[in-house]
């Protein structure tokens, strides 16, 4: 970071801080995010006025160079930078078992570090910085989509006039390489089920949403008066 800037630098830092906080800030006003091209941009900008304020303010004058280490001036952006973390915490939404928001949240991060990179005259690092986080956030996307992980799922059934026992449910599942864990379970004076909880685990891609074929066979088979099938988390 040079000693003296102008005003010229100073524009160019700040017109290279608006093209790469608009370019991470497109990525999320694309997906919908309540963090989108304006909050990054606003974000990375003021990350870059921090770290400008303090180049304005390392001045020598008067100094000799080894008093240069001494200078406190840098503790303004590591404080912008820390402050982030109410940001990003604020962008994080929890429903239920669903988290939402994480990308956004280390994306605002992301975009303060940038901002301070060319705040500090460090454009190699800053463009670098940029097209990284722009195929990160796009080109991974593409593969997460493909990657098959753990899913959870909540299964709840209410019994209908057809009686059933445990293996009738899990037979199933089994077939199609699902695991299901009962966690509860609710007998008629029989000694049938009447009620029934149960998780289930099973390996698939994240985008495939639908609910096992199988359970509308499963549905008409034992005319089961209510079924509730729940994804847990987010894939």
């Amino acid at each position: 970071m040079p000693l003296e800037i102008g005003w010229r630098d100073i524009a160019l830092r700040l017109l290279c801080t608006v093209i790469a906080g608009a370019v991470i800030g497109i990525n999320r006003e694309e997906h919908g995010r309540t963090a989108g091209l304006r909050t990054t941009i606003l974000v990375c900008m003021g990350a870059s006025l921090s770290m400008i304020l303090a180049n304005l303010m390392l001045t020598m004058t008067g100094k000799n160079p080894g008093s240069f280490i001494q200078l406190d001036v840098m503790r303004l952006p590591l404080g912008i930078l820390s402050g982030m973390g109410f940001i990003g915490a604020g962008a994080i939404l929890q429903r239920d078992n669903l988290v939402l928001g994480v990308t956004t949240a280390a994306a605002l991060w992301f975009a303060t570090v940038m901002g301070l990179c060319f705040g500090g005259g460090e454009f190699g690092l800053g463009f670098a910085a940029m097209g990284i986080g722009f195929v990160t956030l796009t080109g991974l996307k593409w593969i997460e989509k493909r990657i098959k992980l753990e899913r959870h799922a909540t299964l709840a059934i209410t019994v209908g006039a057809d009686k059933v026992v445990e293996n009738d449910i899990i037979r199933p599942f089994m077939a199609e390489h699902y695991k299901v864990t009962f966690s509860a379970i609710t007998y008629a004076e029989s000694g049938e089920i009447d009620q029934l909880h149960a998780e289930v685990r099973w390996r698939g891609k994240a985008s495939d949403g639908r609910p096992p074929a199988f359970l509308k066979q499963l549905v008409g088979q034992y005319r089961f008066q209510k079924m509730e099938w729940r994804i847990m988390g987010e894939p």
